[in-house]
């Protein structure tokens, strides 16, 4: 399924608005906080829409909950497969122990240690296949082809990308003006729900995807009208590192909705974690902290603007954390 060129906010705005009474009763609504050292930073205000506080750590409950809520009595019964680096499977795994449903998580093998423990303690069937997120997903999907299993995609997906839009009908709610909204890219459903969801009511709102330098697929992939199979490389943003499956429905919602892509490298990535915990005593993750660098180089260009920055999940690994804020102890 693909999205109407002519009215692909307002599809994705439906999307979500149905997602928001199916997943309600199964999820926080998450606060909107003042930053105030960010907000001097473009003489405006700076609010981090705190999705770290969602459940499972991550904003990835709403699209997977969307999805098994959506399922018919025979796609239950079937069970679901699924793929992630690690948050997408969390989610999932707390959408299945919530509504009974069986399934089985694929992870790459170089999955974060602590999203492999954390899923373990939701009880997920897990197995392990690839060495990175694209040979993980594509491994996956045939699984699911040949046991008829239902495939719930991170991303690539009407009723995921739904999900991730009820980000923005509480953006809304809660800031009805707001000028800019930055988010964190991997393959492109979080920043498209919520873009979908706001530029339906709100189009002067500019929406701007942040990605790391070492994984830019969705941004090059716009760049060149086409999906790519854009390099990756090792990133503290292993929430938003890999590739973009062929003819997913995020990249034109993406590429029409979407206003800028600002890139930001390893090291920004690290002094906006720094930075976050020391003002704001909040432990977020490396693809979360993509949102607040990007924010960073962007903000002489936000001057005055009333800004969100969606701070997408905080599920890292202490010795990375620790090696990111005090690599002095070390």
């Amino acid at each position: 399924m693909g999205f109407d060129e002519s009215n692909t906010s307002g599809e994705i705005r439906e999307l979500a608005r149905a997602a928001e009474k199916r997943i309600r009763p199964h999820i926080r609504r998450t606060p909107l906080e003042p930053a105030a050292d960010l907000s001097r930073e473009n003489d405006g205000r700076v609010f981090f829409k705190l999705e770290s506080m969602q459940h499972t750590g991550s904003f990835k409950v709403r699209g997977a909950l969307n999805r098994l809520l959506a399922m018919d009595e025979g796609e239950v019964r079937a069970g679901v497969i699924t793929a992630s680096s690690g948050n997408h499977g969390l989610a999932t795994a707390f959408g299945m122990n919530r509504l009974g449903i069986d399934g089985t998580i694929y992870l790459p093998e170089k999955a974060s240690p602590l999203k492999v423990r954390m899923l373990e303690d939701l009880g997920a069937r897990i197995r392990f296949h690839g060495a990175d997120c694209d040979r993980t997903e594509a491994f996956a999907r045939r699984q699911a082809e040949k046991t008829g299993k239902i495939y719930i995609s991170p991303y690539n997906d009407p009723f995921v990308i739904g999900g991730q839009g009820t980000i923005g009908l509480e953006i809304l709610e809660q800031l009805p003006k707001v000028d800019c909204i930055l988010a964190s890219v991997g393959g492109g459903g979080l920043i498209a729900g919520i873009a979908g969801a706001v530029k339906a009511v709100r189009p002067e709102t500019a929406v701007i995807g942040c990605l790391p330098e070492n994984s830019p697929a969705m941004a090059v992939s716009v760049q060149a009208g086409r999906i790519l199979d854009v390099p990756t490389y090792d990133t503290l943003s292993d929430g938003t590192a890999g590739g973009i499956e062929p003819g997913a429905v995020t990249f034109d919602a993406c590429s029409r909705l979407v206003g800028r892509w600002q890139l930001v490298s390893e090291q920004e990535i690290r002094r906006a974690m720094v930075q976050v915990f020391e003002r704001h005593r909040l432990v977020i993750e490396g693809a979360a902290a993509v949102t607040v660098a990007g924010f960073l180089k962007l903000a002489p260009r936000l001057k005055g603007k009333t800004t969100v920055l969606v701070i997408c999940g905080r599920n890292i690994d202490m010795g990375v954390f620790r090696s990111v804020v005090c690599p002095e102890a070390l």
